[in-house]
């Protein structure tokens, strides 16, 4: 059973998912960043120039990256683990930002690039919780692919 909490910020994030512009070569997906049950940022795809992931924005717009020591990254879907962009994928920067626990909804689907965020992130001493009640919700906003 997911706790409160998990659920009102992943709800956080699928609200930040359904702001993303629908493309046909990329998901929508929405993160919200928190620390001590407080949230402090949150992103969707392609919010910000460069064509951003949702986990990406959140971290950008923390005005010190040290503020996301510890903290948990909610994601409507499982952080990207390759970029065909060429960008940094949002494991290595959860990673490298001392992010402590990721909460998400869906797996990534393999339409794209075969994703081992999980795992990734598993192997390096991160959290990595799904939260089924709200697998549905997070699957809708990609439904067109």
């Amino acid at each position: 059973m997911t706790n409160a909490d998990d659920l009102h910020f992943m709800k956080i994030a699928i609200e930040q998912a359904n702001l993303s512009v629908p493309i046909e070569t990329a998901y929508c997906v929405g993160a919200a960043l928190v620390k001590n049950s407080r949230l402090l940022s949150t992103g969707y795809s392609r919010e910000l120039e460069g064509n951003t992931h949702a986990e990406e924005c959140a971290l950008k717009k923390l005005s010190d990256i040290k503020e996301a020591n510890g903290a948990i990254m909610y994601t409507t879907m499982e952080p990207c683990s390759k970029r065909l962009s060429g960008n940094k994928p949002c494991v290595e920067r959860i990673i490298e930002a001392g992010i402590k626990k990721v909460v998400m909804g869906i797996k990534e689907p393999d339409k794209f690039v075969k994703c081992e965020g999980i795992s990734i992130l598993q192997a390096n001493g991160i959290e990595v919780v799904n939260v089924s009640e709200l697998e549905e919700e997070c699957k809708k906003i990609n439904l067109k692919y």
